[in-house]
């Protein structure tokens, strides 16, 4: 497998446009694995809609060790042509002002990927090659090998930007991306709007990888990329296990990452998929599954399906487990609200979920339970990812947070707060963990699901 990686010089760059272009462009000739840089879950799909792959997230904070990331990126690549990487914000943005912490820049780093950077022309020409030079010189260890100039107005324009870039620099340019709005994709919240809420998503994406094979030098490209040496044992060691797992899929529950279900798989979890939209009745399984996703979107259908609501509630009232994430805590709770609008949820947790007009939590962060709980033991370090545009409130006094939580930013601790909630055997909090964090804590969480050993 050979690999590149396109970053942005800042958010907003281009990057996701340029990566999907060339992701389309080139599956019509070579295997492709895609990946992205950080917690997302919504670019991914955008990549898993072109290539037929589930895309995979590189994350070095949420997966500390080296050689299991080493893992996570060499996996089943026997017969993958390509391994293209999307970037996250700009090149050496991370947690705080250290460049190296958890940065797309340190993942090019770690896995000696070659590096292409998209950079945004509006309103710009010759100040390009002073960017990019700064970008070049801030970390000479970065592989920076190639630009792609991003929302260029004109011919002439583009030849202003890469005439400077040539002029100052030994930076190969690639090619561009003309301006135009209507190949833009839409944002609410998180991010992007999702790919299945699009109707026109494969027309725009088939245009932007026109544009990319009319204006971008895809040969080129090709010769900046770099083979995979080696492809790397999965240094987890995980016994094999007995478990039927109910797992929640459709438009309103669909963030997980694709190595957290490739890891259960392996462990010999049967992932059993229903949709709380949709389905009546729950499948005969021996644990339930909540990821993210966008409930308040398709509110009033979760609230109507009485008879799977029903079904979930008495399967915690029979003591049997049940884990959720971010999405699956707001349908979990009695009450999701969105303005003046009420909408009844599960209430296995006796607290309402309320819609906000601004970010609440965002960004990398570390849980200690207070408690033994289905994710992890007391006083257990657990990292994870918080990114919600709502808050969850208890109704009552009984309902106790069961999670520490903590924000440490340059190795100073810059907010704590309280979360996550555990009635009988069910838990659901904000949190979004990876599984390959710790083999041990993977392991435990297996046991807490009810898993038999083979």
């Amino acid at each position: 497998m050979k690999k590149f990686l396109i970053a942005g010089v800042t958010s907003g760059s281009g990057k996701t446009t340029a990566v999907l272009g060339i992701l389309k462009a080139l599956n019509e000739k070579y295997k492709i694995q895609s990946y992205k840089v950080g917690p997302d879950y919504i670019d991914t799909k955008f990549h898993t809609r072109i290539t037929n792959l589930p895309t995979r997230n590189l994350d070095n904070y949420l997966v500390p060790d080296p050689q299991v990331l080493n893992y996570i990126f060499t996996t089943d690549t026997e017969n993958i042509d390509l391994g293209i990487v999307e970037g996250v914000m700009g090149l050496y943005d991370g947690l705080g002002t250290d460049k190296d912490a958890y940065s797309t820049a340190s993942i090019a780093k770690q896995l000696n990927i070659p590096v292409i950077l998209v950079i945004n022309a509006r309103a710009t020409s010759t100040s390009a090659a002073a960017i990019l030079k700064g970008f070049i010189d801030f970390d000479e260890k970065v592989p920076i090998k190639g630009v792609i100039v991003n929302n260029v107005m004109s011919e002439n324009h583009y030849k202003l930007v890469a005439g400077a870039i040539h002029r100052y620099l030994n930076l190969p340019v690639l090619g561009y991306l003309p301006h135009d709005v209507t190949v833009s994709l839409p944002s609410r919240q998180l991010g992007l709007v999702p790919d299945d809420e699009l109707p026109d998503v494969d027309r725009k994406i088939t245009k932007i990888a026109e544009s990319v094979k009319k204006h971008v030098n895809l040969d080129k490209l090709l010769s900046l990329a770099a083979p995979t040496p080696k492809i790397f044992a999965d240094p987890f060691d995980i016994q094999r296990v007995n478990l039927r797992l109910g797992i929640a899929k459709d438009e309103a529950f669909n963030f997980y990452y694709a190595d957290n279900l490739r890891l259960l798989k392996k462990a010999g979890v049967k992932l059993v998929p229903f949709s709380p939209i949709n389905d009546q009745h729950l499948p005969k399984v021996d644990a339930l599954y909540f990821g993210g996703g966008y409930p308040e979107e398709f509110a009033s259908e979760l609230a109507g399906n009485q008879s799977l609501k029903r079904e979930i509630r008495e399967f915690s009232l029979a003591d049997k487990p049940i884990y959720a994430e971010c999405g699956g805590l707001m349908y979990l709770g009695k009450v999701l609200k969105q303005g003046e609008n009420d909408f009844p949820m599960v209430g296995i947790f006796n607290g309402v979920s309320e819609m906000t007009p601004r970010l609440k939590k965002f960004g990398y962060c570390e849980a200690y339970p207070q408690i033994n709980c289905l994710l992890g033991n007391k006083d257990q370090k657990i990292v994870g990812h918080e990114f919600h545009h709502s808050t969850f409130k208890q109704l009552d006094q009984q309902l106790k947070s069961v999670l520490m939580m903590k924000k440490v930013r340059d190795g100073q601790v810059v907010d704590t707060w309280s979360g996550g909630y555990q009635v009988r055997k069910t838990f659901a909090s904000y949190l979004h963990v990876h599984f390959y964090q710790d083999a041990k804590l993977f392991t435990q969480f297996l046991s807490n699901l009810g898993a038999d050993l083979e």
